[in-house]
């Protein structure tokens, strides 16, 4: 015998409440909270593994498919893993439609993919698909919002990848809650990883993102997929920015860059040519930081610029960089290398719209925030890492060598670095500047 229990649910966050509440105590939206029934059986018979000694299992070779972008398969780790199931986000335009129809057809070269789309229909996919020169015979479009039905499809045609778009738009039949409920949204992914995991099929989903740029829905749906992935960039800029959040089969902070053409997206090889292709030489304010947040780092521009305040409050603006550890390393530049900025407005961007998580960029930003104090330019062939302590210290950082290598790539000639991370580095043609307090960095490079 069945029961049915009544719950109130926010739409937002996931967040669950006994009656109804007008703002939701969790993430602060106003009118998010819904009521959603649930059906609950009394006798669940379910089969059960016995627990079994870890040096008895046997190990799997994991076997890699490509997704036809080489940059794409490098971020995930070197492909895509059978059973694994991808979350795909971004706002809505940014071309995740574009990058999975594209995927779905180098895969169907060779297998049955099905793609189900509850956002467009068949006439409309075609459509895109002729103007991206895709053809293929092994492809098929399926408009189905109904969870178990997709299923049944990918077991009747054999299909050995699946593509849903989007999950808001899915409901299974276990719950009479409407699409895009959290509940529908959960439940939904469950039964879509338990049979992408009992079948060894692939699987992307795409998710939509909420005002905060979040993914919407239960955080629950991020934690039981494989692998998390952000697509970012300008609706009207040409460039994307694929980041991996979160990846079972590999490392987390990779990226892959695309540009979308006529055809669809078009991989970018390599990055760091492409963040650093508009940089200006000798700007004040301007430095190249390696950004190592994956395996692979990228080069990046950095810059700062220091005004005098128009108003009584000076400002504190960052693009792609926390703004609570600006005001810490501005704080460490009056207090150590006497730079004062109290009186100035201060704005740090990352060129190109990457977000940067690592303490390594401390030192390149507080030396282009210097430079733009002084109005004396860094030079082109300049780069500069390393972490800022309170007391003015640099701090050493992981993946020095890798960084150095991936500069000498480029043609840098001189690097100002931690002097802790210097120490049993391979020979190099850099030119390696090693510094223990700010001022030592700041007389280096400016």
């Amino acid at each position: 015998m069945a029961k049915e229990k009544t719950t109130y649910v926010c739409q937002n966050c996931g967040q669950t409440y006994i009656k109804w509440v007008g703002r939701c105590s969790a993430c602060g939206e106003w009118n998010s909270v819904v009521e959603e029934k649930l059906t609950i059986s009394e006798n669940i018979v379910k089969s059960f593994e016995k627990p079994t000694k870890l040096v008895d299992i046997e190990k799997e070779q994991l076997f890699r498919t490509s997704t036809g972008y080489k940059t794409l398969d490098m971020a995930l780790g070197g492909g895509i893993v059978k059973g694994q199931v991808i979350l795909l986000s971004g706002e809505p335009g940014i071309g995740k439609s574009t990058l999975l129809l594209k995927i779905a057809d180098f895969m169907s070269r060779e297998h049955v993919v099905i793609y189900a789309s509850g956002e467009e229909s068949s006439s409309q996919i075609s459509i895109r698909a002729s103007r991206m020169d895709i053809n293929s015979s092994n492809l098929y479009i399926l408009n189905s919002t109904n969870i178990e039905h997709i299923i049944s499809c990918a077991k009747e045609y054999n299909a050995k990848a699946l593509i849903i778009d989007s999950i808001q738009t899915m409901y299974t039949n276990a719950l009479e809650s409407s699409p895009g409920s959290v509940a529908q949204v959960r439940e939904s992914t469950f039964k879509l990883v338990e049979f992408c995991k009992s079948s060894a099929i692939p699987c992307f989903i795409v998710g939509h993102i909420n005002k905060e740029g979040a993914i919407a829905g239960p955080k629950v749906l991020e934690h039981i997929v494989d692998t998390v992935c952000q697509f970012e960039g300008e609706r009207f800029n040409l460039y994307r920015v694929l980041m991996i959040l979160k990846n079972r089969y590999g490392a987390t902070g990779e990226m892959a860059v695309f540009k979308m053409e006529d055809r669809g997206l078009t991989e970018v090889l390599e990055p760091s040519l492409f963040f650093l292709s508009e940089r200006k030489e000798n700007a004040i304010g301007s430095v190249i930081f390696p950004h190592t947040e994956g395996t692979k780092p990228i080069l990046v521009e950095i810059q700062a610029l220091v005004l005098k305040a128009l108003y009584t409050t000076p400002q504190r603006k960052t693009q792609g960089f926390d703004v609570n550890r600006l005001a810490i390393i501005l704080g460490v530049l009056e207090k150590e290398a006497r730079i004062f900025t109290r009186d100035s407005d201060v704005y740090v961007n990352v060129v190109s719209g990457i977000e940067i998580q690592e303490p390594a960029c401390d030192l390149a930003i507080a030396i282009a925030i210097a430079s733009s104090k002084k109005e004396k330019p860094i030079s082109k062939d300049t780069a500069i890492f390393g972490e800022l302590g309170l007391g003015g210290e640099i701090r050493a950082v992981h993946h020095v060598e890798a960084r150095l290598k991936e500069l000498e790539r480029f043609g840098i000639k001189k690097v100002v670095l931690p002097k802790s991370s210097i120490k049993d580095l391979p020979k190099t043609d850099l030119e390696l500047f090693g510094v223990s307090h700010i001022m030592e960095a700041i007389d280096i490079a400016i």
